[in-house]
């Protein structure tokens, strides 16, 4: 990541072009310019050998004004709180984008948990866990997976809590493993939501999945889900890439097989073959010449550094702020329509709120029935900004915006600010 770029003060702009849009005075929304509560903390943890290591953890929330604050966690070396500061902003427009009852939330630790044995790793989560208790809970703040985590880091954060209350609380996290209280459907849902966004997209402009290319970066659960997904609807996944490398071949990727390939071989492409693959730069994936552009990696993959060589005439971001601003004005510019990432990878808190009804209520609901309320929640929000798109004649990443500042807004209206 480029360590001048600062990811909280890209979504300040866009908030305050979005709010400057929406007719907004600076009273009306001057306070979800800043976080509600941020925390720092300090993760010691005794590594095998018996030496303590000590990391730097963060949760912040955002914005409790619609709900609980919701939001993932993840371990990157790169982590920093300007980063999750923006990624809890982004939580609370996403939630309010797709109109479920949470505001923004989101943690991490600055850790390449890669470099971790397993029982180094539990340690660290289950001190990180005690660390931020006191802000979280079902009625106050419930983590979800995010970079290098997954159900199985939240069965170890559910299970310290519980531990620590002295009973079980499963609606403390989603994404959780089914035999706890997880949702079925919520592995694939961020990805089954980019899927679901693409072709709200195609329908609208009336082009045919079969007839489509795509480059995907990233192949972590969101990449290599909807790289699976939307090849299943007919698309040409014609390029991937991960951390370790990425790969080209005209005719199409067998994704299936990659999947497996990289699931066996530490989550990674790197090695992986067939005939006339090609091995390419993670520059060259981004400015490969397709229809559509996923990415699903991290944030500013996409800046004011290569956004004039960007090809794809459809980005959908499966990603956190994988764009910047200064990326957007070029790419709007070329005709290039994004599909903003408050809308696009919002599957994943949807089934994640699915998760947390069917604990709150000791019920657990059916896959189908899961898929299809996820579609048609996916496909409300994108006829909501798809309208205000087309009638102030914005981008679609403002359109998300004025929609979701506007809920906001209302909401933070009628609540008032104590005392």
């Amino acid at each position: 990541m480029n360590k001048e770029y600062n990811p909280y003060q890209n979504m300040l702009r866009v908030l305050d072009d979005a709010a400057i849009k929406l007719g907004l005075q600076k009273n009306d929304y001057i306070t979800l310019r800043f976080p509600e509560r941020q925390l720092v903390v300090s993760v010691p943890v005794v590594m095998d050998d018996g030496h303590t290591e000590v990391f730097e953890g963060y949760r912040v929330q955002h914005s409790s004004t619609r709900g609980p604050c919701k939001g993932g966690i993840r371990f990157h070396p790169d982590s920093n709180i300007d980063e999750v500061k923006a990624l809890a902003a982004w939580m609370t427009w996403k939630c309010a984008v797709v109109n479920i009852p949470y505001g923004g939330a989101k943690g991490g630790i600055k850790v390449d948990p890669a470099k971790l044995t397993e029982n180094e790793l539990r340690k660290m989560v289950r001190r990180y866990t005690a660390m931020i208790l006191p802000v979280l809970g079902p009625e106050k703040d419930i983590p979800a997976p995010d970079v290098n985590t997954d159900a199985k880091i939240m069965a170890w954060i559910m299970d310290t809590f519980s531990m620590i209350k002295g009973y079980a609380v499963p609606a403390v996290v989603t994404g959780k493993p089914l035999e706890i209280g997880g949702s079925l459907g919520r592995n694939e849902a961020t990805g089954r939501g980019v899927m679901f966004t693409l072709l709200n997209l195609l329908e609208k402009i009336n082009c045919d999945p079969k007839n489509m290319t795509v480059a995907v970066q990233g192949f972590g659960n969101v990449g290599s889900v909807t790289a699976k997904l939307i090849q299943k609807q007919g698309c040409k996944i014609v390029g991937i890439g991960d951390a370790f490398c990425a790969l080209y071949k005209k005719t199409g990727i067998n994704i299936e097989a990659a999947i497996k390939y990289a699931a066996e071989n530490g989550k990674s492409l790197a090695g992986y073959q067939e005939d006339d693959i090609e091995i390419i730069t993670n520059d060259e994936l981004l400015a490969l010449d397709v229809d559509v552009l996923c990415p699903a990696a991290l944030e500013n993959q996409i800046n004011g550094d290569n956004a004039d060589r960007i090809r794809a005439k459809i980005i959908v971001e499966a990603a956190n702020g994988p764009t910047a601003k200064e990326a957007d004005e070029v790419l709007d510019i070329k005709g290039t329509k994004i599909v903003p990432d408050i809308l696009a990878n919002a599957g994943g808190v949807v089934v994640s709120y699915f998760e947390w009804v069917q604990n709150q209520e000791s019920f657990m609901w059916d896959e189908d029935y899961i898929n299809n309320n996820l579609k048609k929640i996916m496909k409300k929000s994108f006829d909501d900004i798809w309208k205000i798109h087309i009638e102030k004649n914005v981008s679609m990443r403002m359109a998300a915006y004025i929609l979701a500042l506007d809920r906001v807004v209302r909401a933070k209206r009628l609540r008032g600010v104590f005392p």
